[in-house]
């Protein structure tokens, strides 16, 4: 839980306007009240949704493009724990993309150099980085502090160990991948009915697949996609709209369309299916890797 200085009673939101918010025995400083204004103006948010992100935590895995554009919103949003997970280090070649860094970070670890950022954005923010190796028993032990958990790593070793551990500590996932001018994401969601990630994918495709690094992509592409992440983990922590664990939404940058796909369980799914046949997490090659590297067991 944040602490907070004082107790607002009565505050008056835009004064050159009519319009009053009136917070009755929540802990919102002066300075929150202003930071979270065009939150708290909005219906499906107001205080009480204010007040339940800035209690909530979420676990990104991957601080590249896509985590960039997720860890900033997480925070800009007043999300109050945020943990970031990624082992690797800037270079020069993140920066067309992964827009959390500037040219002084290059050569420093991610996941200190995102905190240090995502701190400077908003202080309400609680932030935990992570730049070591995680064993899948450590990094199901790691989830268990968080409410849910974005994977915004850039290979299939990863999304696979992120997305089987979320399974078996019945987290909820936020997944997106990009290449090219192309992009997807989708929710994996805990409960019965709801497709897991491998009833869309059973197992990591060849190694030989296109890959940013190998086929490039577009910089804003990542922005695009990580910023839907954390609109849709904030609509999770919010308890509005309608999710995304039941569809997947494609985006073409050269087409400037999206389109979403239903997704449905598979009876047969190795993990969730009626007879699995997997029943604990599977480490592959590599392991967890965000960012070409492995992720973190220690701040």
């Amino acid at each position: 839980m944040l602490e907070s200085p004082g107790q607002i009673w009565e505050t008056r939101l835009f004064p050159e306007n009519s319009g009053r918010i009136i917070m009755s025995g929540l802990d919102f400083t002066e300075d929150q009240v202003q930071r979270y204004s065009r939150h708290i103006l909005l219906a499906e948010v107001g205080v009480d949704g204010q007040e339940r992100l800035l209690h909530s935590s979420v676990l990104v895995i991957g601080a590249g493009g896509l985590g960039s554009a997720a860890l900033l919103y997480l925070a800009a949003s007043g999300v109050g724990h945020i943990g970031v997970a990624d082992r690797d280090s800037v270079e020069l070649s993140n920066l067309q993309r992964q827009v959390l860094y500037t040219t002084q970070d290059v050569g420093r670890r991610k996941a200190p150099a995102a905190r240090r950022a995502l701190r400077s954005l908003n202080p309400d923010c609680r932030v935990d980085a992570y730049s070591g190796r995680l064993s899948a028993a450590k990094l199901r032990a790691l989830m268990c502090g968080y409410d849910a958990v974005l994977d915004c790593s850039d290979n299939f070793p990863t999304r696979f160990l992120v997305s089987d551990c979320a399974y078996f500590e019945r987290k909820p996932l936020v997944t997106a991948a990009v290449v090219r001018f192309e992009g997807q994401l989708m929710a994996v969601l805990p409960g019965d009915g709801n497709p897991c990630y491998r009833c869309f994918v059973p197992e990591p495709p060849p190694s030989a697949m296109a890959s940013c690094q190998s086929a490039g992509v577009l910089g804003a592409v990542p922005g695009v996609l990580g910023t839907l992440q954390a609109v849709e983990t904030i609509k999770l922590i919010l308890g509005k709209g309608d999710t995304m664990g039941q569809r997947l939404l494609l985006y073409d940058a050269l087409h400037g369309s999206f389109r979403t796909v239903t997704r449905r369980r598979n009876p047969r799914c190795p993990l969730c299916g009626s007879e699995p046949t997997i029943t604990k997490v599977i480490e592959y090659e590599d392991e967890c890797c965000p960012g070409g590297e492995c992720c973190c067991d220690e701040a």
